[in-house]
């Protein structure tokens, strides 16, 4: 299956919800690393995340990936992602924003995906008062620190 194949399959799972299809994209023990709700491995966890937070939380998923970049078991893509907000307080809302997936593969399924994204564009247009907004960029922004710690970028 090409790369372009793979995203067409993946972005159609998660449109329609069916955490099934999304699942069998992945090797038996692989990772979807999701910025807003975290890491899942294994099949069973992946599409439980798409059943079971994704669309326990939002609807009408639309997903565009673009620029696909594919060599050896490394690719990448840029998207668009939006969708309709079911959480109390930002029912209807409307969010969109664009980011960057990397995908790990092993053949022709997926070993691990993670994504990088701005999460305050996506939590801004929720309307989401601010102090919640900060505390949710906040703990990002330590997970990120932790993640430079030991380098040269937070060295005195």
């Amino acid at each position: 299956m090409s790369f372009t194949d793979l995203l067409a399959k993946f972005t159609a799972a998660v449109e329609a919800g069916d955490g099934k299809a999304l699942a069998a994209l992945f090797t038996e023990d692989g990772v979807y690393h999701d910025t807003f709700y975290g890491e899942f491995q294994g099949r069973d966890a992946i599409a439980d995340m798409l059943e079971n937070h994704f669309w326990r939380d939002a609807k009408a998923f639309r997903w565009d990936m673009q620029e696909p970049l594919h060599q050896g078991d490394l690719a990448y893509a840029q998207w668009l992602f939006s969708y309709e907000s079911k959480l109390p307080g930002v029912e209807g809302k409307r969010v969109a924003f664009r980011g960057f997936s990397c995908f790990h593969l092993k053949g022709d399924l997926i070993q691990h995906y993670g994504e990088l994204f701005d999460q305050g564009i996506a939590l801004a247009q929720t309307g989401f008062p601010a102090e919640r907004m900060a505390r949710r960029l906040s703990k990002e922004a330590e997970a990120q620190r932790q993640q430079a710690a030991g380098t040269r970028h937070l060295a005195q």
